[in-house]
């Protein structure tokens, strides 16, 4: 056994696998760079085109010229590879096909895109004007054509990363599994192999769980904590500079009011700017950037909430919290989808005493049993349901109910119309790696590890209704208080 672990374990080349995740993340940062800078040279085009200072003009023809370098490198790297920018080049066959087949063509819509503005860039001032084929180009195809198929690559360099980050995670299991099978096949005495192989098997998911957990909150906390205080600056001078808006505003009211008649320039100015659209739509642009600054801090709350993972006492929580937290993290997984309408969310919220637990623990239990539940409404496959990708929910939904039994325990229903678990499925459900979703989908460590920690960690106890064609019912039962402690509320 001691050989056949050591022997699994050379082969995990962690320095390799980390230059893999480091190159991939390159790949999209660079690809989703292409976006940005296609709108940046649009906007710089049409600076130049309105500028009327010939300096000013200079420097952004410079400018100009700099971003559609930068541009084009970036191109030329996700192509070919650049050893600078850390791209191997060498794309997949679905990229290559992007790039140089119809109907996107990516490669020759960037690469007409990018003469297009050298050409403008080359441009006579006495020929710059809003009417010149070549900006009208870049403006066009910044904002429809081309953006469109920058979007469908970037789409498609993240699907492809997060597939090769899924496949190094489960070449790591292989690799254990194939390693307790040999070390089985080896020995004598079956008995007590099977009772060491399932310690072994044990240890292994709580090592993976331990590592998943440090890294996942201290990933989630560090991005908190990084967009908080941006954000926090933001939300604090928009007071203030809504203030001064208005300030402003009353200011060139009065000398609107003290001088009616302002000189020709003036009045020119005036009418360019279009002085009374901008009055009406500057406080309304200030509101919206505080409601989308009042969204970002609800996120990071959120986030905050959730990354308390490696917390290593028990304390009083809301679980109500814990729900909205991680309901806020798969908003995005909710949303209705070219194959399937919005899942909605039913809450059913009972009047729950605060809960004695390890917060970032449940909350993993939670965000396993909702993401399972998302995965069953969406293609019928999750952790424990019945392989069904053609069937369609018309009406998909998610009840999530809470409940105190009575006075020692809570109890959290998390139920889906999902398609269902047969019986022999039901009595592997909590196995170790058991799954149903395809290979690269899943790697059947999810319920395990949320019944080890309701279970071993909370003494509680994890249960599942369900029938096929008739969706499924998880029950979370934990008690209030932990034994031997005391909670003050």
């Amino acid at each position: 056994m001691v050989l056949s672990v050591l022997a699994f374990t050379s082969e995990l080349n962690v320095s390799q696998i980390a230059i893999a995740r480091e190159i991939s993340a390159a790949v999209v940062n660079v690809s989703g760079r292409q976006r940005m800078l296609s709108q940046r040279t649009a906007l710089f085009s049409l600076r130049l085109v309105c500028s009327q200072d010939k300096v000013e003009r200079e420097k952004l023809r410079s400018q100009l010229t700099i971003a559609i370098d930068l541009m084009e490198n970036s191109h030329n790297g996700l192509i070919d590879g650049d050893l600078e920018m850390k791209l191997p080049g060498n794309p997949s066959k679905v990229v290559k096909a992007m790039y140089f087949e119809p109907p996107l063509h990516l490669d020759g819509q960037i690469r007409k895109f990018i003469a297009q503005v050298r050409a403008l860039a080359e441009v006579e001032d006495g020929d710059l004007n809003q009417h010149n084929p070549h900006l009208l180009y870049i403006l066009d195809f910044a904002d429809g054509g081309l953006l469109d198929a920058l979007d469908a690559i970037v789409s498609q360099y993240q699907k492809e990363s997060e597939a090769e980050q899924l496949e190094l995670d489960l070449n790591q299991i292989q690799l254990y599994k194939q390693s307790c099978a040999a070390t089985a096949a080896a020995q004598a005495q079956a008995q007590q192999l099977e009772k060491a192989l399932h310690d072994l098997q044990q240890e292994r998911i709580k090592l993976i769980h331990t590592e998943r957990i440090s890294s996942l909150g201290q990933l989630v906390a560090g991005v908190a904590h990084e967009i908080n205080n941006p954000i926090n600056f933001i939300y604090g001078n928009l007071t203030y500079a809504n203030n001064y808006v208005e300030d402003l505003i009353k200011l060139l009211h009065l000398y609107q009011k003290e001088y009616p008649n302002p000189n020709p320039s003036i009045e020119k100015k005036i009418i360019d700017i279009d002085l009374d659209f901008l009055i009406q739509d500057l406080p309304k642009v200030l509101s919206s950037m505080k409601i989308g600054a009042d969204r970002i801090r609800q996120i990071v709350l959120s986030l905050r909430t959730f990354s308390r993972m490696d917390e290593k006492e028990m304390k009083p929580v809301d679980i109500h919290e814990g729900i909205e937290s991680t309901l806020l993290i798969l908003h995005s997984r909710l949303k209705s989808k070219d194959d399937r309408p919005e899942i909605k969310i039913i809450k059913e919220y009972g009047n729950l005493p605060l809960v004695q637990c390890h917060v970032g623990q449940l909350n993993q239990v939670l965000m396993n049993l909702l993401s399972n539940a998302i995965d069953a409404l969406e293609m019928g496959t999750g952790d424990c349901s019945i392989p069904n990708p053609k069937s369609q929910i018309p009406n998909p939904q998610i009840l999530i109910r809470t409940e105190a039994l009575h006075p020692d325990y809570i109890n959290v229903r998390i139920a889906d119309n999902g398609p269902g678990i047969t019986e022999e499925v039901k009595a592997r459900l909590f196995d170790p790696f058991f799954t149903t979703k395809p290979v690269g989908k899943g790697t059947g460590l999810g319920l395990s590890i949320s019944h080890q920690i309701v279970v071993e960690k909370h003494g509680g106890s994890l249960l599942c209704v369900s029938e096929p064609g008739q969706g499924t019912e998880f029950w979370i039962e934990i008690p209030i208080r932990q034994k031997s402690l005391v909670i003050c509320y």
